[in-house]
């Protein structure tokens, strides 16, 4: 027993006796992971060096890193308005040289959805300006040439001429689900690119009297001036839709912001780079949304559609069958429960091509083949 006593007590004092050796010549063998000692002799506790791996749970950075190449800057001039004397010399003795002022600049965001510099943003970042610059994620900036617009769903076509572009991946937006988790990509107030998160607040938002044709995704990420135009994308990094507005009584955030579903993009891409043009279906009928009034006065027995008022003569809907009183229920399969549903189904359609619209006729369900002509330009377009 003393033996073993004598034993351990020397190889304590052995190893105490390298410790101490250790500790005064080599001290940051002894030191824990992340502990740096500075110069100024001050001991800080820092964590190591990350390595790299998955992104921590809960995290949207691989999403982020997938879309967010893809999103550009918009800066747009325009040259200010000219006083239609300027040119006058007793205007310019009174009056003075009207010439400097200064151009009117932009701000706003686009999305590079294919590698041939087609950018897809709003009409209204771009409407009426002479210059466009668009600056990408890596700093790169070059003129951008308008391809065509469509005001009626606030939408623009830019292209670019640049070598290696980020293209971001196209989602489906038809396949959202309120609730689910998104973000947010632009250049809000010009502070550079930004990202913020939230959830899909609502799906077919209508009525609002922002465009012709609205069926927007409505969520509570931030989206701010200079957002316009941005990335709507999934957990995944997929566009899901065009950042277009926001209600706001400050001018910034208050969680409810409306974005442009991609499926609409798409199609007003196509026409756009195809035609020069969006090409929409039309039928040539008054709608209208059903009420008590207006089921007696029709002797409507629907609970579910939208009401024909008038039909115009020798028009799609007439020469189909289509009569006043009608309600027509499905277009191509889909339900209609309002006028703007309708509208936007319509839309939809491809001029010339022979459609099922289902329709309740006072007790009868009737199935009429129309064939949508082409949606005429509004007047103040025309004019």
């Amino acid at each position: 027993m003393r033996r073993s006593w004598l034993l351990f007590s020397q190889t304590v004092t052995i190893l105490l006796a390298a410790y101490f050796v250790v500790a005064t010549f080599k001290p940051e063998w002894l030191r824990r992971p992340g502990i740096t000692t500075q110069s100024t002799g001050v001991t800080l506790l820092e964590a190591p060096a990350p390595a790299g791996g998955p992104s921590p749970a809960g995290s949207f950075r691989l999403a982020a890193q997938r879309a967010s190449a893809a999103v550009v800057s918009i800066n747009t001039s325009k040259a200010p308005p000219r006083h239609p004397q300027a040119n006058d010399p007793w205007f310019r003795f009174f009056f003075g040289d009207q010439g400097g002022a200064q151009p009117q600049v932009g701000l706003g965001s686009g999305v590079i959805i294919s590698p041939d510099g087609y950018i897809l943003t709003n009409n209204h970042v771009v409407e009426g300006a002479d210059e466009i610059e668009v600056t990408l994620n890596d700093s790169r900036n070059v003129q951008a040439k308008v391809i065509g617009t469509d005001p009626d769903t606030d939408l623009a076509v830019l292209r670019i001429n640049l070598e290696r572009l980020p293209v971001i991946t196209l989602g489906n937006s038809d396949a959202l689900q309120v609730g689910d988790q998104v973000l947010a990509i632009g250049n809000p107030f010009g502070v550079g690119q930004t990202v913020t998160s939230g959830i899909v607040s609502a799906l077919g938002r209508n009525q609002l009297g922002i465009n012709t044709f609205e069926n927007f995704i409505q969520t509570d990420a931030a989206i701010n001036p200079g957002n316009s135009g941005g990335a709507l994308v999934d957990v995944n990094g997929q566009l899901m839709g065009i950042n277009t507005a926001i209600y706001s009584r400050s001018g910034g955030s208050l969680g409810i912001g409306f974005a442009i579903p991609v499926s609409t993009a798409k199609q007003v891409l196509e026409g756009i780079v195809k035609d020069g043009v969006v090409r929409r279906g039309w039928i040539g009928v008054e709608p209208a949304d059903l009420s008590p009034d207006l089921m007696e006065t029709f002797g409507v027995k629907a609970r579910n559609g939208v009401l024909i008022t008038g039909v115009l003569q020798n028009g799609p809907a007439a020469q189909a069958g289509l009569r006043p009183g009608d309600v027509i229920v499905e277009v191509a399969g889909k339900q209609i429960g309002n006028v703007s549903e309708l509208l936007t189904n319509v839309a939809a359609l491809k001029p010339g091509t022979p459609t099922v619209f289902k329709v309740q006729r006072r007790d009868d369900s009737v199935q009429l083949n129309v064939t949508p002509g082409l949606r005429p330009k509004p007047r103040q377009a025309v004019r």
